[in-house]
């Protein structure tokens, strides 16, 4: 062998520079938990996508509902000025307040806040009854960029509290909740719903109105509010797979949502109930669920705080990173 020949092509800075650079990009490959390999052909989509490492939250990414101004909440959106703004459901409000970015994460806050400049009309749900906004506020971020299909993906740990902690998405009369984790429950009859996912597909068509066309309610086998967990959907023309760290958990195909939508849902008999087919916008939010129970006190929202911080009145939904990943 001609040794020299072999040490040049070794040490060639021009060989070693691509060499150095293909290492590089393959390590910082970022990939689905339950796909390291890469075997959908995944490609980060960086626009909807965020790792919150920054200073200050991305407000070209991300729209804060409710951002205060001189003192009060404003619910216009940047990019559809002529829509309104969903306020939240009462009791709680949104406030543009109650979040933070914290060694690398975003934190969304629920607060014990009685003296918030609160909206004075009643809020009246599409489901139940009309109730105040009093006393507690949550947080709401929505996504500005749209994308369609995919695999999306959160790192994250739920509120230990009476609240939801929430990850979804809206799109043209179409609702898509990955999940809507309640972190805990002062009833008895209702303690279980702090190992639960809950996910839904709603169609917000003059058919429907807003009723799932196909929901799941299943036990994770841990607290939701005990440690952080990676959950990813998986979305198709065809239908979802969901996944839990890492593992498939759920699947459903776009004939078994008509078929469960025809079957719960006073619909047409040609109804198609897997409405999951248009572009989404990500939104991330904090809720209270009057059903299952809501916060009466600063101490009853904290029961379950760490000692040394159940006297600020805020309780956090942690959330590490949020991607989606797309396939060209």
């Amino acid at each position: 062998m001609n040794h020299k020949k072999f040490t040049n092509k070794l040490y060639n800075p021009l060989a070693l520079l691509s060499l150095l650079m293909f290492c590089t990009s393959t390590q910082a490959q970022v990939l689905p938990f339950s796909d390291q390999e890469n075997k959908g052909n995944w490609h980060l989509n960086k626009e909807v996508s965020d790792e919150f490492d920054g200073p200050v939250l991305d407000e070209g990414r991300w729209y804060i509902v409710g951002k205060l101004e001189d003192g009060y909440p404003v619910y216009k959106h940047p990019d559809k000025p002529n829509k309104k703004v969903w306020k939240g459901r009462a009791p709680s409000q949104f406030s543009g307040d109650n979040y933070r970015l914290e060694n690398g994460r975003l934190i969304l806050e629920t607060r014990w806040q009685p003296d918030f400049p609160f909206e004075e009309k009643m809020h009246t749900p599409v489901f139940g009854e009309a109730l105040k906004y009093e006393n507690i506020t949550t947080a709401c971020l929505i996504g500005r960029k749209e994308f369609k299909y995919g695999y999306i993906e959160i790192k994250s740990k739920a509120a230990d509290a009476e609240i939801s902690s929430a990850f979804w998405a809206m799109g043209e009369r179409l609702e898509i909740d990955f999940f809507e984790l309640f972190g805990s429950s002062s009833q008895p009859n209702k303690k279980h719903l702090d190992s639960q996912l809950w996910w839904s597909i709603r169609d917000w068509s003059k058919t429907v109105k807003g009723k799932p066309t196909y929901t799941e309610r299943k036990n994770l086998g841990f607290r939701v509010a005990d440690d952080f967990h990676v959950y990813g959907f998986e979305w198709n023309e065809k239908g979802v797979k969901y996944y839990v760290d890492g593992k498939l958990f759920s699947e459903v195909s776009a004939e078994q949502a008509t078929k469960y939508a025809r079957e719960n849902l006073e619909v047409p008999d040609d109804y198609n109930g897997y409405v999951a087919t248009k572009p989404i916008a990500l939104w991330l939010d904090q809720e209270t669920f009057p059903w299952h129970g809501v916060p009466k006190s600063k101490e009853d929202l904290e029961r379950n705080s760490p000692e040394g911080e159940k006297d600020d009145g805020v309780v956090d939904f942690e959330i590490e990173y949020v991607r989606v990943w797309q396939q060209k």
